[in-house]
């Protein structure tokens, strides 16, 4: 029976060993869909959807989330690969190299007649002596910016060039040095990303304060503020809509009057104090100003009132900005005009508007603690600016990673090729007895694949490349693969870092992933769940 049988609801399931190589088969065809991705030199994926949507990338989470797979155990691997970005904030691509090449070498020796258990055996040896290698390599330190910058230079450049990545690398530290008060992990959550199709990519900028998405409601407002009190409101400023049906009636043009002077009256005694605290706090300084960040509507007749105050309001805020601006600003959200204090009131040195076409944006900057940011990501077209997005996101972990860690592990292949010298010394083999030596040696041939593809990508020799690494490595020296020459290098002078938690991961997820497929000898229709079945468990007709 063979593998197309799985599209008749009826087959019992594949012959015992044309699951697994059908498994293989998958995960080396997935490896080669991503193995020209990884590293600063990978190439481009041009994705596709069905309305004709171009998204060109090179980040592995979002062609496995974007991509059309059919085969299951492709979709598993992709499943599994980006579970890891999830946790860890990147490794995706590595994981799938890893996965493939796992199931590429274990499948050498199933053709031998080793049978897979034995390998898996020894992957899990293997997996155990790689993270406790791991924990030796690893290069304790105190995050400080220039570490920081290094860790996130790295992650940038492999989804960027390396020009545009140079020049995003200190708005993503310096965003995570901003939210971060020791002793508590930094919150990345207040790192706010807005996106502006505006100019070009190199105008991305960070802003240690808020930008809002829209503007002042009125033309005469002040578009420029400096030294600004805050007030942030959640109280409507406009006529209430009447929650039951009611009517009103008049005989008269006076009366009708008379009705319409008390329904503004209710609103005016709101504006009033408002004012009054205007006054309290500027007084008659043309230095000082005050700005209303408002959750609820403001009707025209009130926007007037307070343009004559020279009072700048925005109205209809979303929620999330409102939290944030009372993290920036100090100020307190008020549900009412009843209790206005001045102590309720925030401060920012800089309000200011900006027009882009038909969109407005607001700044408010100069915060005396900017306990969250925006990331301004700006680019000429939807591409460049989601392109920049998936990076910044990535870059932004990385630093959290090292911040949270406080290690950092030598890039550029420099662990993989220490680790594969480490698992084929011969104080391993000592330790491990009998079959299982195969899935060890397995694990280490399968962690080369990293080095060999940066090479490979680079457009280097791959033997020559990987062969000087081990050589060097073998003289005593920690090494990597510089990408500009294909030579050895340093990755610690260098500054090319990868994250402990991304490795660490990445080598327990590959592992467990390649050894689940190799044991898995059918695949089995599987009826829809809560589906009747018949006798015997065949699907009722």
């Amino acid at each position: 029976m063979s593998a197309t049988s799985l599209l008749n609801p009826r087959a019992e399931g594949l012959r015992r060993g044309e699951a697994l190589r059908a498994n293989i088969a998958a995960g080396e065809g997935l490896q080669d869909v991503l193995r020209t991705n990884l590293g600063p030199s990978g190439t481009l994926k041009m994705l596709v959807d069905g309305s004709g949507q171009i998204t060109l990338t090179k980040d592995g989470q979002k062609l496995l989330r974007e991509m059309t797979i059919q085969n299951p155990t492709a979709v598993l691997i992709a499943r599994a690969a980006t579970a890891l970005d999830d946790i860890a904030g990147d490794g995706t691509t590595s994981v799938v190299l890893l996965v493939g090449e796992l199931l590429k070498q274990a499948n050498r020796y199933i053709q031998e007649g080793l049978h897979p258990r034995i390998i898996t055996e020894g992957f899990e040896i293997a997996k155990v002596e790689a993270l406790k290698f791991l924990d030796t390599f690893k290069i304790e330190r105190e995050p400080d910016r220039e570490l920081l910058l290094s860790v996130a230079r790295t992650s940038l450049s492999t989804k960027l060039n390396k020009t545009l990545a140079d020049f995003l690398t200190p708005s993503i530290v310096d965003a995570v040095l901003a939210i971060w008060k020791v002793p508590a992990k930094p919150d990345l959550h207040m790192v706010e990303i807005m996106k502006m199709q505006h100019r070009t990519a190199a105008e991305t900028q960070l802003v240690k304060g808020l930008v809002l998405d829209h503007g002042a409601r009125h033309p005469d407002m002040p578009k420029r503020i400096e030294n600004a009190h805050i007030l942030a409101l959640n109280v409507s400023l406009e006529y209430e809509k009447s929650e039951i049906n009611s009517g009103f009636f008049y005989s008269s043009a006076e009366q009708r009057e008379k009705l319409v002077e008390s329904e503004r009256r209710f609103v005016d005694a709101k504006l009033k104090k408002i004012v009054d605290l205007k006054q309290e706090v500027c007084g008659v300084d043309p230095k000082k100003g005050f700005v209303i960040i408002n959750q609820k509507g403001i009707d025209p007749l009130s926007l007037d009132v307070l343009v004559k105050n020279g009072i700048f309001a925005l109205r209809r805020a979303k929620r999330r900005n409102m939290e944030r601006l009372q993290l920036i600003t100090g100020c307190t959200a008020m549900n009412s005009v009843d209790d206005l204090k001045p102590d309720a009131l925030g401060w920012a040195g800089l309000v200011y508007e900006h027009t882009l076409g038909e969109e407005k944006y607001t700044f408010i900057e100069e915060v005396k603690d900017p306990k969250s940011v925006t990331i301004l990501i700006k680019g000429p077209n939807t591409h460049s600016i989601n392109q920049i997005n998936d990076a910044v996101r990535d870059g932004l972990r990385s630093v959290y990673n090292m911040v949270v860690d406080k290690a950092v592990v030598p890039g550029a292949g420099a662990f993989q090729i220490a680790c594969h010298a480490h698992l084929s010394s011969e104080a391993i083999r000592k330790q491990v007895k009998g079959k299982a030596k195969a899935g060890v040696q397995a694990y280490a041939d399968a962690l080369l694949t990293i080095p060999k593809t940066l090479a490979a990508n680079g457009g280097f020799d791959i033997l020559d490349s990987v062969s000087a690494l081990q050589d060097e490595y073998h003289e005593g020296n920690v090494v990597g693969i510089d990408l500009t020459t294909g030579e050895p290098m340093d990755p610690v002078a260098e500054g090319v870092y990868d994250s402990f938690r991304v490795i660490r991961n990445s080598l327990a997820s590959s592992s467990s992933i390649a050894s689940n497929l190799l044991l898995c000898d059918e695949m089995l229709k599987a009826r829809q769940m809560g589906g009747k079945t018949g006798p015997g468990g065949e699907p009722a007709e």
